[in-house]
């Protein structure tokens, strides 16, 4: 039964009967006068392990962490770059080793060049971020941008022009209107391709489902008529054409208060019919992020209730707003960052993801050499407290049991991270449970037994989560073994799904190795 705590005070209990439950067992062991009782409900030879966490390494599970950002205009040199970064007062990192997913942020056109043709098996350069990715072993993440306006070129393909969509120029460059028909049409067959080969989760991590409107937030989207009817129809329709086409890969819209609408910023109003829109598409499957973080007049009190009303529900993605270089002036924020120091910025971003709990932050382009320059521990921060961080610190197993023998595993998980492990997202499905293996003295693992009953997506910060696992060990042939816990797909015959933040040297193939176990 598992005994899941939605409250501090609960929590405590939960803890104290815990422990309670250990030190009777120990008393079981050392023949206390508790044995006889303990005898019909736990094992008998029960050895309790405790387990300190690993509070530094990078672990490269999926929608969590740092998120490294590209574009096809990156010059060659990205990935050398990326590799030698020049830290003062530590010397040269790879950002690879503190970020492993890679947003590829670029035009529907780049994408899609020409009808039937595509752009990441065409374009050197997008083949170029593709492969180094791979290469560094970092999942990928996109956003396809549609719309034009404060573009140098047109970010719809010309044929989707040429074909008789509708649309609008802006300052010399053409945008179509998404509530156009033929539009539509190109769309749905582009995502679907998109989808065809980059719709693996083990690859991708999480894919924009929006794409519209300027800069592809999904914000001042303009219609093919003044009155705005089609706005909540273009997102049905946009909203089911992703989930459809990313069944498996965490779909993702930004939380904006004109989602879909005409207007990006309006002092701090909001739009009325915004949170009505958003909460319908998170509840069809998508999660959240939102790119304005550290900018005090565009993430506000709306985005801030918004963030805590979707905790635990809804994963939250961060993309800080001020680019610190000569494109912004960032000095002039309400938060009264400095000008000439970008760390006040990078600060100001940390307190809004820390804020919202967020599950993954940003270097995006341009910005990646500030992080690392202006506040380096800023990013091992986040590595050690943000998103989740999950971990077990105490397991009480058996030692000696008989084949067939019917035996009790108390298990109790923690989460170091802020954020949370989004199993309830209806991509995952729950699929990632812990399971307790029997390895031989090669490290095999010969029997692997899923406790079906954890929820990961309910284990948060500061509140343990524990579980008592009964189960028998049929099939297992007598002899020595090691019991191991890990964190597994059920999706893929139970193998390793999850990194745990244990130490590195209790790991093999994934799995902790606990204790030694014989089977008679």
């Amino acid at each position: 039964m598992s005994c899941m705590i939605k409250g501090k005070m609960r929590a405590g209990l939960l803890v104290s009967m815990f422990l309670g439950v250990f030190a009777l067992q120990a008393a079981a062991i050392s023949g206390g006068s508790d044995a006889g009782t303990l005898k019909q409900n736990l094992a008998r030879d029960n050895k309790i392990i405790r387990i300190e966490p690993d509070r530094q390494r990078l672990l490269r599970n999926p929608q969590t962490g740092w998120v490294l950002y590209a574009t096809p205009g990156v010059k060659e040199d990205f990935w050398e770059k990326c590799d030698n970064m020049q830290i003062p007062g530590v010397g040269t990192v790879k950002v690879s080793d503190y970020a492993h997913t890679l947003y590829i942020r670029t035009s529907w056109r780049k994408l899609n060049p020409e009808e039937n043709v595509y752009g990441w098996n065409t374009d050197p350069m997008l083949k170029m971020l593709i492969e180094g990715a791979r290469a560094r072993k970092m999942r990928l993440a996109f956003r396809v941008v549609v719309d034009s306006r404060d573009k140098g070129y047109d970010f719809t393909p010309d044929f989707v022009r040429e074909a008789g969509t509708k649309g609008f120029v802006w300052r010399g460059r053409w945008s179509p209107y998404p509530d156009d028909p033929i539009f539509q049409k190109y769309y749905e067959k582009f995502v679907w391709a998109l989808a065809k080969d980059f719709g693996n989760p083990d690859e991708v991590d999480f894919i924009d489902g929006t794409g519209l409107g300027k800069w592809g937030e999904y914000h001042t989207t303009l219609y093919s008529t003044e009155d705005e009817k089609p706005r909540k129809p273009v997102l049905d329709w946009l909203a089911d054409l992703y989930l459809k086409a990313f069944r498996d890969v965490p779909v993702v819209i930004n939380y904006h208060r004109f989602v879909g609408a005409g207007k990006d910023w309006d002092d701090n109003k909001y739009d009325l019919d915004s949170e009505f829109l958003l909460d319908e598409v998170v509840e069809k499957g998508y999660s959240l992020r939102h790119d304005a973080f550290g900018m005090g007049l565009y993430y506000g009190e709306w985005e801030r209730d918004f963030a805590k009303k979707y905790f635990g529900v809804r994963p939250i993605l961060m993309e800080g707003g001020w680019i610190t270089g000569k494109i912004h002036s960032f000095w002039v924020d309400p938060r009264n960052y400095r000008k000439g120091h970008p760390e006040d910025v990078r600060q100001g971003e940390f307190d809004d993801s820390k804020e919202a709990r967020v599950n993954m932050m940003d270097f995006r382009v341009g910005e990646m050499e500030s992080w690392f320059h202006n506040t380096f521990p800023l990013v091992q921060q986040f590595i050690s407290e943000g998103g989740y961080r999950l971990y077990p610190d105490m397991i009480s197993l058996p030692t000696d049991v008989a084949k067939n023998q019917k035996l009790r595993i108390i298990h109790r998980w923690n989460n170091l991270g802020w954020g949370y492990c989004p199993t309830n997202i209806p991509q995952w499905n729950q699929k990632y449970k812990v399971a307790f293996a029997l390895m031989d003295s090669r490290n095999r693992v010969q029997k692997v037994f899923v406790d079906k009953q954890t929820d990961l997506s309910k284990w948060m910060q500061g509140i343990p989560a524990v579980y008592t696992f009964d189960l028998r060990l049929k099939g297992v042939t007598p002899g020595s073994y090691y019991w191991a816990v890990g964190l597994v797909d059920t999706t893929k015959d139970n193998a390793i799904g999850l990194e745990m933040a244990v130490p590195e040297n209790m790991l093999n193939a994934g799995w902790a190795k606990l204790q030694e176990v014989t089977v008679r």
